[in-house]
């Protein structure tokens, strides 16, 4: 077995968590390839329960892995794990990354820019306003919008980027397949349609209160940003915030009148140092690569103002091939950090410029 193959099967065994795995994957470090036995004798040196080692040992028979697997494709169901060359670069930089991500619709999505949009189930129509305002306006701007699916300001902002012609992405506190709030199941076939839902929990796996932190953490890592419309004091989206501020990403919060429950929330956020947002342009100003001159975007598209960087990078990649950002980092030797040859990549994408491929590899249009 590869490291992937041990990812799936550990995943799916109820009782086997996150730290466990990562404990796995060290040291199964020295191995280049697995057997059922070595997976075995790894989880019983970890102190893993003889239960729970039964089970991964069962679902770890060959033609056990190839039937799932199957059963999982014919349902739609595409697995990817952090071995997977498409698994997004975003979520590699957050504490815990998720060691395997079940999705539905298109993967795409997950390698380019966006902005987590999150708040309260029970929305004012104060809230569901300023919410389909803005995110309009991000999907205008080419961005992804990222969410939970939920009752309230997720749904809203869902269906806004949908009905705008954007792009979303939906993470599940539960199974892929499985569809919560019941009452959205109109949106999840929609966004499995036209857009992307994800999981960190296997199929089938039903909705538990414990699942939704876990699952905000991948809303916030995935983007670059969250913008919290309107929450209570205390509330799931605050923990969506918090997530984002311990990536280093940036934290939007709306304003809202103080006699309403539903502004606790994004006041006490902006009291501790969130960007208070009263129009799009205070999102945009603090993503450098989105936030070009608006100048800039009225001008021809096919000849936009580039920075040296940008010029460079147009001239290295082909428009016969895709190129990896490793590629480009070797032929661009120590000229550009990482850092301003990523921010470069995206500009160039939302200028449309160059496209981004399956594996975190760039093509010139």
């Amino acid at each position: 077995m590869e490291k992937r193959e041990c990812c799936i099967i550990l995943s799916q065994v109820d009782g086997i968590g996150w730290q466990t795995v990562d404990r796995f994957m060290q040291m199964a470090e020295v191995h280049t390839h697995l057997s059922v036995a070595d997976l075995v004798d790894l989880l019983k040196m970890l102190g893993v329960d003889e239960p729970l080692v039964a089970r991964a040992k069962a679902r770890a028979e060959p033609r056990a892995l190839s039937r799932q697997v199957k059963e999982w494709e014919a349902n739609g169901i595409h697995v990817m794990t952090r071995f997977d060359d498409e698994y997004p670069m975003l979520l590699t930089e957050i504490a815990q990354p998720p060691w395997i991500l079940y999705c539905k619709g298109d993967r795409s999505l997950l390698g380019e820019p966006g902005v987590a949009v999150v708040g309260t189930r029970k929305p004012t129509p104060y809230g569901l306003r300023v919410t389909r305002q803005l995110v309009q306006a991000l999907v205008e701007r080419g961005l992804v919008i990222t969410s939970g699916m939920a009752n309230g300001i997720d749904g809203e902002a869902h269906r806004t980027a949908l009905k705008t012609s954007g792009r979303t992405i939906a993470v599940l506190g539960a199974g892929i397949d499985v569809i919560y709030p019941k009452n959205h199941r109109v949106l999840y076939e929609e966004l499995v349609s036209r857009s992307l839902v994800i999981s960190e929990m296997p199929p089938g796996t039903p909705p538990h209160p414990g699942l939704f932190p876990r699952r905000n953490r991948i809303i916030s890592g995935l983007a670059h940003g969250t913008l919290v419309v309107e929450a209570a004091e205390r509330s799931g989206s605050l923990i969506t915030a918090d997530f984002s501020m311990e990536q280093g990403r940036e934290v939007f919060a709306v304003p809202g009148p103080i006699t309403v429950t539903q502004s606790q929330g994004t006041l006490k956020l902006i009291q501790q140092g969130a960007k208070c947002v009263r129009s799009v342009e205070d999102i945009l100003e603090e993503i450098p690569f989105v936030a070009y001159d608006q100048a800039i975007q009225e001008k021809d598209e096919t000849c936009p103002d580039l920075t040296e960087a940008e010029q460079w990078l147009l001239e290295q990649i082909a428009h016969d091939r895709p190129m990896s950002i490793d590629e480009i980092m070797g032929v661009g030797g120590t000229k550009w950090e990482f850092g301003q040859i990523h921010q470069s990549l995206l500009s160039l994408e939302l200028k449309r410029m160059i496209a981004s491929m399956p594996g975190g590899q760039y093509i010139r249009k």
